[in-house]
């Protein structure tokens, strides 16, 4: 991994501006949700996914929609994949 070291500023009102630098690799959007993580004196601030379950599955539908698999396949299938162990 390559790492990226930058210097922010915080405001009189405690808001951090992400350099852009930082933002464009994160792929970070206006509006987008982080979270911060503090531990001792080191500060964490972690990216977000807050896709819905439907938009996270959308690829795999569409996938299994053509490949022919039926929502009934399914269970047919974990079955088989666990007798393989």
């Amino acid at each position: 991994m390559n790492e990226l070291v930058e210097m922010g500023k915080i405001s009189a009102r405690g808001q951090v501006a992400i350099p852009i630098e930082i933002r464009e690799k994160m792929h970070l959007k206006d509006g987008q949700k982080i979270l911060f993580v503090l531990s001792g004196d080191t500060l964490l601030v972690k990216k977000l996914n807050t896709e819905t379950f439907a938009e996270i599955t959308k690829p795999l539908k569409v996938a299994a929609k053509k490949a022919g698999l039926r929502e009934e396949d399914v269970v047919d299938i974990v079955h088989r994949a666990r007798q393989r162990k």
